[in-house]
């Protein structure tokens, strides 16, 4: 049986974007951890939660290796077969898994390096020399072409 509209409505794609709503009262509307060590605790634990990355934890569990937030996890990210390309629901939300993920990385083991989130919601990594990089950018990159490697954005952040 053929319905027009709903070919229609199948056929609409819209890309999907990630916002991260914090309360005023933590941060002023402005949160950066500032690389002090907690993760982020002190502040209202944000570190903590952009770095959940589940589904991007689960596919590294099922390729037989842990994610422990080091940069030899991205190493073996980069070594992933790209299956997840094929699926064009899963792949904006495993891109911005990669990039929080790679955030995450650079957020602890960067001397300086801390979370900030900007004013509409979208988080970015502030390096010490007041360098910004969008990590879920990069993340969704990665995801999508594969190029550039995970590992090789960190050690270009970790050179800077």
């Amino acid at each position: 049986m053929d319905l027009p509209f709903l070919s229609k409505w199948r056929k609409r794609r819209e890309t999907a974007t990630a916002v991260a709503v914090f309360p005023d009262s933590d941060s002023g509307g402005d949160s950066d951890s500032g690389g002090d060590g907690d993760g982020g605790a002190g502040r209202g634990g944000y570190a903590a939660l952009l770095a959940e990355c589940e589904l991007l934890r689960s596919l590294a569990s099922r390729a037989g290796f842990r994610l422990d937030d080091t940069p030899a996890s991205l190493e073996a990210l980069d070594q992933l077969v790209p299956r997840w390309r094929d699926d064009e629901e899963m792949l904006p939300w495993l891109g911005n898994d990669a990039g929080l993920y790679l955030g995450t990385v650079v957020v602890r083991t960067v001397p300086g390096a801390g979370w900030r989130i900007l004013p509409e919601g979208r988080p970015v990594v502030r390096l010490a020399s007041g360098r910004e990089v969008d990590v879920v950018l990069e993340g969704r990159t990665w995801a999508m072409t594969g190029s550039p490697e995970l590992f090789q954005v960190y050690a270009e952040i970790a050179e800077a």
